[in-house]
Order: structure tokens, then sequence, then C-alpha cells
């Protein structure tokens, strides 16, 4: 067995499928109208689908995962998130761990977290 997708909901899928193309590259490699595949293995799932299926609310910045993200040159990464997406919200701007890492955590237009960092 192993893991084949991450799936995560949107209010619009193609908002979204902008917004991971944009900064982080991703390709749509199916879309079968409401579930979209992207390259890496991510879903998008419209949210009435899911609502519909799960029967309760979505709850956006629940901060229960997070997509994460490596990135040699983070600070050309947020020039490009910040001329992108000025109005993206952070839960933590560019900070370095005791480790030595650089990362940067932000929610998507839908409210799911991700962090972006220099590799390890």
């Amino acid at each position: 067995m192993r893991l084949k997708n991450f799936l995560i909901v949107t209010k619009n899928i193609e908002k979204a499928k902008q917004f991971y193309h944009d900064l982080f590259g991703l390709q749509m490699l199916l879309d079968n109208d409401g579930n979209m595949i992207l390259t890496e293995g991510l879903v998008l799932q419209d949210e009435k689908i899911w609502k519909d299926f799960l029967g309760r609310e979505i709850i956006p910045e629940n901060n229960a995962c997070e997509l994460y993200f490596e990135e040699p040159e983070i600070e050309k990464f947020i020039e490009k998130l910040e001329t992108l997406y000025p109005d993206i919200r952070y839960v933590n701007k560019l900070m370095t761990h005791s480790w030595g890492q650089k990362v940067i955590r932000f929610y998507d237009l839908d409210g799911n977290l991700i962090e972006v960092g220099t590799p390890m």
C-alpha cells in the first residue's frame, strides 16, 4: 500500500488551481467536475461535494495539518508570494529554526495551512 494523494477542500476550485500553479508550479492532471488532481499528488475538491459527503461544516484555518514544500531560494519565493497574493494570511513570516532551516507558514485562499522551508 502507498499514499496516493492528499485532498484539500476549496470554495473556488479555479482560483485554487491558479494559486497552486502560480506559487508552486503544479499542473492539472485531471478535472473531474469538482475534483481536480494536480501534479505532486494534490487533489482539490469543491467544498459543496465535501460537505455533502461528510454532512458536516468545513473548518478553515483549523491548523490540524499542513502542506509542506521545500524551496532553496526561499527569499525569491516570498517575493513572488507577496507580489501575486499581497493579502495572504501568515502564521509566521520568514524565521529560522534552531537547526538552521528557514521556513514561512501561511494559509492558502481557503484556509489550508502551507509551510515552505529550505531543504534539510
